[in-house]
């Protein structure tokens, strides 16, 4: 059994991707799971995608930030804020589902989702 440390070792470089340049095998998981939150991590072995999603919120407007992304001895730290809309924004009243998708070089390590 191996010991789990959430020391930083370094800091992990990364791209938050745009919903056109999804692979299709991870969009098509994430419209199946969109509706509740959930987590979820996708890899093609040069690349790896990890995914948070806050489930159905009832307006638009919302945004998502990465707080922290890095690397442990053995695992993969990520933490997300979910943003509410300003009070100033007029945003519609339609449910919506936001989710964030990164990408970052291929790391063969287990994730931990803060």
């Amino acid at each position: 059994m191996q010991e789990m440390s959430n020391d930083k070792v370094k800091d992990i470089d990364y791209t938050v991707v745009p919903e056109a340049e999804i692979p299709k095998t991870l969009l098509n998981a994430i419209e199946e799971k969109k509706k509740e939150p959930f987590k979820l991590s996708y890899s093609d072995n040069e690349e790896l995608y990890i995914v948070v999603g806050y489930g159905e919120q009832m307006s638009g407007g919302f945004s998502i930030t990465v707080d922290k992304l890095y690397q442990t001895d053995n695992t993969i730290v990520f933490a997300t804020t979910l943003k509410g809309p300003e009070d100033d924004t007029e945003v519609k009243e339609t449910p919506t589902f936001p989710y964030l998708v990164v990408k970052m070089e291929f790391l063969d390590c287990e994730i931990i989702y803060e």
